[in-house]
């Protein structure tokens, strides 16, 4: 009798409708497979227990495959309706925040048991931070141009003008947003139709992905919740320009959202990659500011349509602080003493801290030489002394600069999604601090880290989550670790 091989159960690229029965961490739905083969797992992203959907199997392993979300055939008995236009970007708006919370809170206790060896992970729990703006909270948005819609009654792809989103599981198909999505401005999006409207009249075509040809690609909105305004870039690409009034689409912003326009500028993108920011383009202010000012904590940033920025900044305000309270929780071990903060970005962590000791030297780490430029600029700006930034590796920053050694007492982390690198890890732990604030937007890697750390003499006191991304699988952890 010839062997069956276990990789049958489903083939690459295949279509397959599926019942969601489980949840792991990063919001991947688990489905299931039982047959004379055996059992078989699958794992489809942005989808709930209770739900029906339609996957496209993009990678087949002997005992699991990863699938692509389709479309939700049924929904969860979870879910409720919401009057929002449904986007990709926002899978779970329909769950109840509560469950929302119950799901993430229980994968990344999980994940801290089974890849950081930490089985009693729960008895260090600290809190977990709710968004304060649970709709609406996105301070940044970009919506796409694109020549090929969707037609939902027929479940087919057309020729059109669309201006939204991508449609999901796919690159080529664009999906109009016609009303508020409910997380970034509801004036703005209730208003996007409009544009649609006065870019179509033109006569111009839109991006058109295969072909890679086409004039309007992308538009980029900021928002600042300080003060209300809107910041446009238009991303187009340089054929017919001459056809189109820049100055006249700036008069038609002001007409629809007034004095909340605080500029616009113009974007040059001829490249085929799907970016809104070209290496090879250019950017001009057409009107009004090329930046917007927002506040965290008090203290006033200036943002530029280039510049990173937490995305949804009440939020942020919550993240930092338990960072804050976690790196001052023995405040007469930081005042008076040096607080390295690694990856540290444009240096917000390192100015509120500042901000609340004595005597205290914050010494700002990170690669992105603009970031530690804006970083300066915004320590000059809140006037906040005993600050220095350097733009380095922060692997050879730590060989770089041995004056620090044994003066470190506290250690900010805050790497990307990837996590710290073992050689990098194991620097920062030559340096001998006696307390480190992890935060990581990636749990998984944190997990990892975080055996490193433990083996190395750390302990693990504090964890907490917060939920920058509501109706995402989005979570942050912050952690704290003492020797």
């Amino acid at each position: 009798m010839p062997r069956r091989d276990r990789n049958k159960f489903v083939k690459r690229g295949q279509l397959i409708d599926l019942d969601i029965v489980d949840y792991a961490f990063g919001g991947k739905g688990i489905a299931r497979i039982n047959n004379e083969l055996g059992n078989f797992v699958l794992f489809v992203p942005n989808t709930l227990p209770g739900q029906k959907v339609k996957a496209r199997v993009v990678k087949a392993k002997k005992k699991y495959a990863e699938c692509k979300l389709i479309d939700v055939l049924q929904k969860s008995p979870d879910e409720v309706n919401l009057n929002f236009h449904e986007i990709s970007g926002a899978p779970y708006i329909n769950l109840p925040i509560e469950k929302q919370h119950q799901y993430k809170y229980t994968s990344t206790m999980d994940l801290f048991k089974k890849i950081g060896k930490v089985t009693d992970i729960e008895d260090y729990f600290d809190q977990f931070v709710s968004s304060p703006n649970l709709f609406h909270y996105r301070n940044k948005m970009e919506y796409s141009f694109s020549a090929i819609g969707y037609d939902h009654e027929n479940n087919t792809d057309v020729d059109e003008f669309t201006l939204g989103f991508k449609r999901r599981g796919t690159w080529w198909i664009g999906d109009n947003l016609d009303k508020d999505s409910g997380l970034f401005d509801k004036d703005l999006e209730d208003n996007l139709i409009k544009i649609k409207a006065y870019c179509e009249a033109t006569g111009l075509n839109p991006w058109h992905a295969p072909k890679r040809e086409g004039f309007f690609r992308y538009l980029v909105v900021r928002k600042s919740f300080k003060t209300n305004q809107l910041l446009f870039n238009l991303v187009t690409t340089s054929n017919d320009l001459n056809q189109f009034d820049l100055n006249e689409f700036a008069k038609f912003l002001v007409s629809l959202f007034k004095d909340r326009v605080a500029g616009f500028l113009h974007t040059i993108n001829d490249e085929q990659g799907d970016r809104t920011i070209a290496t090879s383009g250019s950017i001009n202010l057409i009107y009004g500011e090329d930046k917007i000012v927002e506040e965290l904590l008090g203290l006033n940033f200036e943002i530029s349509m280039k510049s990173f920025f937490q995305t949804n900044p009440k939020s942020a305000e919550k993240l930092y602080q338990k960072v804050v309270d976690y790196a001052l929780e023995d405040k007469e071990a930081v005042d008076n003493s040096v607080v390295l903060d690694l990856f540290c970005g444009t240096g917000t962590i390192g100015q509120i801290i500042a901000s609340k000791s004595n005597n205290t030297k914050i010494v700002g780490v990170d690669i992105v030489a603009s970031a530690i430029e804006d970083a300066k600029l915004n320590a000059k700006r809140n006037n906040i002394k005993g600050l220095e930034f350097y733009a380095e590796d922060v692997g050879k920053f730590l060989s770089k600069y041995p004056q620090y050694k044994n003066k470190i007492q506290t250690i900010i982390l805050d790497p990307a999604r990837s996590g710290i690198a073992p050689k990098t890890l194991n620097k920062i732990i030559n340096l001998n601090a006696k307390r480190m604030v992890y935060v990581s937007c990636n749990p998984a890697t944190q997990a990892r880290d975080t055996e490193t750390l433990i083996n190395a003499g750390f302990k693990l006191k504090k964890i907490s989550l917060v939920d920058q991304f509501p109706h995402t699988s989005h979570i942050e952890t912050v952690v704290l670790f003492e020797k």
